[in-house]
């Protein structure tokens, strides 16, 4: 019995092995496992540990039309910047909470979906997906205070600049207490 029951978890060992070394099961695999870590609703900074913005400055994008967008213009607004690519497969995980969150604030919230791959592949994933968020792409460097080496990696600013969420991975952006803080965000002068 004790044998069977070996031999048995190691076929199942090897095959969950096989699937994440085939390129074509790696993929939605990976966005399986990171979608249960999505649900994990990201932490707020404690007031004390807050950063605040050095600048607004000298950082420019440009959106999904060609259109130009100067980060100075989101001076004194919430904003939601997330750092993403249609490959990673924690972006792909907690899209449809950023997609969610951005249905309901996006008229009250600057959202900077930023990604630097080509317009058309995000497009075609935006469309193959049914995203109603707008996405840019860097035209200047990215300011010091977001540099990052891994994606996803996003951003919560309040209006006076303080980063008050900084989540690197994948987490649920639609949940009750990420909106709970954008709302508090927003009513505060």
């Amino acid at each position: 019995m004790k044998k069977s029951k070996f031999i048995l978890s190691n076929i199942i060992f090897v095959v969950v092995i096989a699937l994440l070394i085939i390129p074509q099961t790696r993929q939605p695999i990976q966005i399986f496992l990171q979608k249960g870590l999505a649900m994990i609703s990201p932490s707020e900074i404690s007031a004390d540990k807050r950063e605040n913005l050095e600048s607004y400055d000298n950082w420019k994008l440009i959106d999904s039309n060609g259109n130009q967008y100067d980060f100075k213009q989101a001076q004194g607004k919430v904003v939601f910047i997330n750092f993403w690519a249609t490959w990673c497969p924690p972006c792909i995980a907690e899209m449809p909470s950023i997609d969610n969150l951005y249905a309901d604030y996006n008229d009250q919230v600057v959202f900077l979906l930023v990604s630097n791959e080509e317009s058309n592949i995000i497009n075609d994933f935006k469309s193959k997906n049914a995203y109603n968020f707008e996405f840019y792409q860097s035209v200047t460097n990215v300011p010091d205070q977001f540099q990052t080496s891994s994606i996803p990696q996003t951003y919560l600013i309040d209006k006076s600049g303080a980063i008050v969420m900084d989540k690197s991975g994948a987490a649920n952006w639609n949940s009750d207490s990420v909106r709970k803080l954008l709302d508090d965000l927003l009513a505060s002068e």
